[in-house]
């Protein structure tokens, strides 16, 4: 068994990706945005913390939250989350993925795999980078030409807050600076095994 390290900074900004199980493409339909969407809501209300940046793609999903002040308990919020969304959405979706036997034991779903990955963000220049690369990941990913032809991320109100112009990632290729090579690594990986 691996042994996970993760750091906890209380009021930090972290930059996440979770992935489905078996990367099933259930997110973006409007069961799974609709599940999401909710989830995120009483989460906030619950558990408050800025959610800074998103991205949902079919069998994934980018976010950056920024926790309150003396808050480091992200863990809990990832619990929360993840268990809202599987309460409130596996019965509607019907996926075909059989849940191991493991997953069993554990009682956990066919939703979500077991880890996510997280990053803290360690200053202004992070940050956008971290921005820069969940609003260019349709386009990495080749679900659109363009990040403002994908509806399902946060890409558009931060056009609206002056942080994009309309026209970014527009007939460029976006290039990442630090650790988003290793990224790849881990959106390819499959965690249960």
């Amino acid at each position: 068994m691996s042994n996970y390290r993760r750091l906890f900074v209380p009021g930090a900004t972290y930059f996440f990706t979770q992935v489905t199980y078996k990367r099933n493409p259930w997110l973006c339909t409007e069961i799974g945005r609709e599940g999401l969407r909710t989830g995120f809501q009483r989460l906030q209300k619950i558990y408050p913390f800025s959610l800074d940046a998103i991205a949902l793609l079919p069998d994934h999903f980018h976010c950056i939250w920024t926790l309150p002040e003396g808050d480091k308990n992200y863990p809990m919020r990832w619990r929360y989350l993840k268990s809202f969304v599987t309460r409130s959405c596996s019965h509607k979706l019907k996926l075909s993925t059989e849940v191991t036997l493991s997953r069993h034991k554990r009682k956990e779903s066919n939703l979500w795999q077991r880890r996510y990955w997280e990053h803290l963000i360690k200053d202004e220049e992070d940050f956008e980078n971290c921005c820069d690369y969940i609003d260019y990941n349709p386009v990495k990913h080749g679900l659109c030409e363009s990040p403002k032809y994908w509806k399902f991320s946060s890409f558009h109100r931060l056009v609206k807050q002056g942080v994009y112009s309309v026209d970014w990632g527009v007939n460029e290729l976006i290039k990442f600076s630090g650790y988003f090579g290793k990224m790849s690594n881990f959106e390819n990986c499959e965690s249960d095994q």
